[in-house]
């Protein structure tokens, strides 16, 4: 592909692949506009990796920092590698050491798919630089973003803000597809609010009881099996059931692209909360507008995270932690506020969630490229 092609008014400002030969490692870092402040974004680990999927990513992370209007830049970054290969250390240490001129002056890693808190401890060892990388363990006095649920934990805040129109999300039907950190998380705080979770997902299939699942025990089945959780809890079915279920509130909190046209004209829900980043096409989501189903995007949705890096960035080299109580405070507040102004904005634009809450977005990075003389 030509990288240059990925090029347009908004950025990416830098791209840097880079490789190991004896790992067999690639990468690639994209530092998307840094306008509003240096580059922040997620780190992901998978074989599929591409540098298109990055920059999309990178993209989505400028419009997400600006959306929740905290002062970082859009970033991402991506190793092509297999997590479960028993060389995700040696390999992660090389995609380290290869972006030393870049990270943490310009770039800071965080976590994403693939990665844990350790290898967040890892990479900031490879470095011997505490402010490598967001995620760390709390015993090495980062904060556990996984550990906390953050971004899981703000899509149900988010949930119950905008079914609080309707009275309440205490007994609506939810269904989340996926039960990675964020799906699991999103499940845990939605039944703490009273919620009926009738369906979750993972990789090897779909659990659906419209009386509503045993969040609880799922959890403690993740904590022990993985993704393996939804068969040994019983009865699975195929992939998509999730969707499918009707329900209140639909979260797809797994990968992108997963909701096209036409099965956004199947849904049934009422409201959808964007767990996962680009889960939703454009196509999709004018037709959700027009059929009355409300659709928080991802990068408002889902920003729990980046308000918990803001904390954990201020603090990288403090001897002080974080305290996680005031963190999730902050979430909630700002979430919450944050999706239903774009909503409203929506309804006063006369467009979809998204292209508002994206227009709100890039007023607020063109004024800082124009503050900074990058444009005219």
């Amino acid at each position: 592909m030509d990288v240059l092609q990925l090029m347009d008014e908004w950025g990416p400002e830098k791209v840097v692949c880079v490789s190991d030969r004896r790992t067999g490692m690639k990468g690639v870092l994209v530092i998307d506009n840094t306008a509003r402040g240096m580059g922040k974004g997620g780190t992901r680990m998978s074989p599929g990796v591409t540098v298109t999927e990055i920059a999309r990513l990178a993209r989505v992370m400028t419009w997400k920092w600006a959306g929740v209007d905290l002062f970082f830049g859009g970033a991402k970054a991506g190793i092509v590698f297999d997590p479960s290969s028993p060389d995700k250390e040696a390999a992660l240490r090389a995609f380290a050491r290869k972006l030393s001129n870049e990270v943490p002056r310009e770039y800071v890693l965080g976590l994403d798919m693939g990665l844990t808190e350790r290898d967040a401890a890892i990479v900031q060892d490879e470095l011997s630089d505490r402010g490598a990388m967001m995620g760390a363990p709390a015993q090495l006095g980062g904060l556990p973003y996984d550990e906390l649920g953050v971004t899981g934990f703000g899509v149900a805040e988010v949930a119950d803000e905008l079914m609080a129109v309707n009275g309440s999300l205490r007994g609506k039907r939810v269904a989340v597809q996926g039960f990675g950190a964020v799906g699991a998380a999103a499940a845990r705080r939605f039944a703490e609010l009273g919620a009926v979770v009738v369906a979750v997902s993972s990789v090897h299939g779909a659990l659906v009881d419209p009386d509503g699942l045993d969040v609880a025990r799922l959890l403690d089945l993740r904590a022990s099996s993985g993704d393996l959780a939804v068969k040994e809890y019983g009865p699975v079915q195929a992939l998509g059931a999730e969707l499918r279920v009707p329900c209140d509130v639909l979260v797809p909190a797994a990968m992108q692209d997963v909701i096209d046209a036409d099965l956004a004209g199947e849904l049934d829900t009422t409201l959808v909360v964007e767990g996962a980043n680009l889960p939703t096409s454009v196509a999709a989501q004018e037709v959700l507008a027009a059929r009355g189903i409300t659709v928080v995007p991802d990068f408002i949705a889902n920003a729990g995270g980046v308000v918990a890096a803001a904390f954990g960035m201020d603090a990288r080299y403090s001897p002080f932690p974080v305290n996680p109580a005031t963190v999730l405070d902050a979430v909630s507040e700002k979430l919450r506020a944050n999706a239903v102004r774009i909503v409203a904005e929506a309804r006063d634009r006369g467009t979809t969630t998204h292209v508002a809450a994206r227009e709100l977005a890039q007023e607020r990075v063109l004024t800082a490229m124009k503050l900074r003389g990058r444009v005219a």
